[in-house]
């Protein structure tokens, strides 16, 4: 038998390949770094320190009171005081409605008590006259009853004519509608010369109290039990981070617990009262909120940044005094701000990776790139 014949482009072809292969094994090693190859890296020391134990939330700001403005008497607004949106306090004029026709039924009444008043004493002269006349036995005890009733009665007149003046200045008074709080106006309703109805549908304006203020928020029900716990020591501070401006947020206290969980979410509602002097926070804004519970004294805290995760659960890279690392397990806790509360795997003084750890494994040896920003950063050699 003849043996195969291989065609000569294949015999090529695997000739190539062969030759090739040095090169790629060279090209390979030189993507890994080798062992004596120090990588660069930032690190942090492990504090510790005391740390405050919070629960953070997304909340909305209320406001501390709402009222919406409306008549109580049917008339025509004569008069808007305020500009849309405007500052008002308590008791400045908002609207006034045409009082002409209740000046004049406060009038009436006027009369009307004056004519019955004049009655009335003439009535109990009549009474009086007799009672001496009775005595004397020279009218009837039917006269005599008369006469008293006729007294009485026009001493109840005068009396319900004083409630009729008293309610038609009463009336009259609706007619001059002021601020009832501090607090600023929204969009104006109904502008002047439109007829409005006694209470209406629709608020002729609506003023939100802003100083202070509410920022209402919800929490997992599994946190209840803390909060309660910590409420019955102390008050909780509360803060405030509006987007955008987490370095001033606004401080308040914890001033109000739902009596009640809210079984389609599992969350309670919160509510914490801000003085708001300088009118930061508004109705309606979103808001970070962050409530303080207590502190933690003696917690060892990382970097958040340090902190990785692998199959076996989140490690950090420890550097070793010879400027070699070992990854080293970690139980975390709480997180504040960018830092971590380590539970177990860590002591104070020990350096971690915060940036770097990509090219890194267990032995391999480091350079310390941000040793010069702080003392101690760099482990002793």
């Amino acid at each position: 038998m003849r043996p195969p014949v291989v065609p000569h482009l294949f015999v090529a072809l695997l000739l190539a390949a062969v030759a090739a292969l040095p090169a790629c094994s060279g090209k390979s090693g030189a993507a890994v770094a080798h062992p004596a190859e120090a990588v660069p890296v930032t690190v942090a020391t492990v504090l510790q320190r005391s740390v405050p134990v919070q629960i953070h939330a997304i909340g909305r700001v209320e406001a501390y009171s709402t009222v919406a403005v409306k008549s109580q008497v049917d008339g025509q607004i004569a008069r808007a005081y305020f500009s849309e949106g405007q500052f008002v306090k308590q008791g400045d004029p908002l609207f006034l409605i045409d009082p002409r026709s209740y000046e004049a039924k406060v009038k009436e009444a006027e009369a009307a008590l004056a004519k019955d008043t004049a009655q009335a004493e003439n009535a109990d002269l009549q009474a009086k006259r007799s009672d001496t006349l009775f005595k004397a036995k020279v009218i009837s005890r039917q006269e005599y009853d008369d006469a008293r009733t006729k007294a009485r009665a026009n001493e109840q007149a005068v009396w319900q004519d004083r409630a009729a003046l008293e309610n038609a200045k009463v009336e009259l008074s609706y007619c001059y509608i002021n601020s009832p709080i501090n607090g600023h106006t929204g969009s104006l309703q109904i502008h002047a010369g439109n007829l409005v109805k006694a209470n209406g549908d629709n608020p002729l304006v609506t003023i939100n109290q802003v100083i202070p203020i509410y920022v209402g928020f919800s929490v997992p029900e599994q946190q209840l039990p803390r909060i309660k716990r910590f409420m019955a020591i102390r008050q909780l501070a509360v803060a405030a981070v509006i987007p955008g401006e987490s370095q001033d947020p606004e401080q308040g206290v914890l001033s109000f617990l739902d009596n009640t969980v809210d079984v389609s979410t599992g969350t309670m509602k919160l509510k914490g009262t801000f003085p708001n002097p300088e009118k930061r926070l508004w109705p309606g804004q979103f808001v970070n909120v962050v409530l303080t519970l207590t502190e933690r004294p003696n917690s060892i805290v990382v970097p958040s940044r340090a902190l990785q995760t692998g199959q076996a659960g989140q490690y950090v890279f420890m550097v070793k005094p010879d400027l070699t690392v070992e990854s080293r397990p970690v139980t975390v806790g709480d997180t504040v701000d960018d830092s971590a509360v380590i539970e177990s795997g860590l002591k104070a003084g020990e350096t971690v990776v915060t940036d770097g750890q990509l090219r890194l494994v267990p032995g391999a040896r480091v350079e310390i790139k941000n040793a010069h920003e702080a003392d101690g950063q760099r482990p002793p050699s």
